[in-house]
């Protein structure tokens, strides 16, 4: 059996499993609870601290069988097929290597059409500052005028190059850097569950040279443990 990332095998896959970034889980739960969901959301950040983590459970909160929930079951099939990164109705996109304009109307193209299953279409468009000029002009026209039915969660380590018209149409949340004595207590919990002993100095220079950024310091602790 191949070896999974410990980043990638402890993803969060509930707002109740994220460490940290209370404050966005907080809102969006409570938006997901009064039924008031915008139709656009900017997770801005450093990496590694939990934007496209927070955009998938997102989608699962509003894909759910159980309905729209901001405790998203887990189990069903909606729920699952998101985990597994197989829902037909979450589209995910690294602008990174989709800058052209052709690629973003191509993404938009099928907009207007109803979700093949779920509740919501919903993008999810990474490094989202990385699209072109033309790109981004593709993007409002759908940004301005979204369908009922779409939701669009766009994520970036970089906000300041996102055009303001862009921006003004966004619910933005600030993700924060983790502290070190959060990501020293995550990792001493995941080395326990792994069943690896590891000794408090090393976790938290682990912690320490993960510079706020928990997927960096599950990476280097794969490093460490390979």
């Amino acid at each position: 059996m191949s070896y999974l990332a410990l980043a990638r095998k402890f993803r969060p896959r509930s707002f109740a499993e994220l460490v940290g970034q209370e404050h966005v889980a907080r809102a969006l739960g409570n938006a997901l609870t009064q039924g008031r969901v915008h139709h656009a959301f900017l997770f801005t950040g450093t990496r590694g601290v939990g934007k496209t983590t927070i955009a998938r459970i997102l989608a699962k909160c509003l894909n759910c069988d159980t309905g729209v929930t901001a405790t998203p079951c887990g189990k069903c099939a909606s729920c699952k097929e998101i985990d597994e990164g197989r829902f037909v109705d979450l589209l995910e996109v690294d602008a990174a290597s989709r800058t052209k304009v052709d690629d973003t109307r191509e993404l938009l193209e099928n907009v207007q059409y109803s979700p093949t299953r779920g509740r919501y279409k919903v993008y999810l468009i990474d490094e989202v500052h990385m699209l072109s000029t033309h790109s981004f002009n593709a993007l409002l026209k759908t940004l301005e005028e979204p369908p009922p039915h779409v939701k669009f969660l766009l994520a970036t380590t970089d906000p300041q190059k996102l055009p303001v018209t862009v921006l003004s149409r966004c619910l933005q949340f600030n993700l924060k850097r983790l502290p070190v004595a959060l990501i020293a207590d995550h990792l001493t919990k995941v080395l326990e569950l792994e069943k690896i002993p590891a000794d408090a100095p090393a976790v938290r220079l682990v912690a320490q040279s993960a510079d706020g950024s928990m997927r960096d310091a599950l990476s280097l602790t794969d490093q460490l443990i390979a």
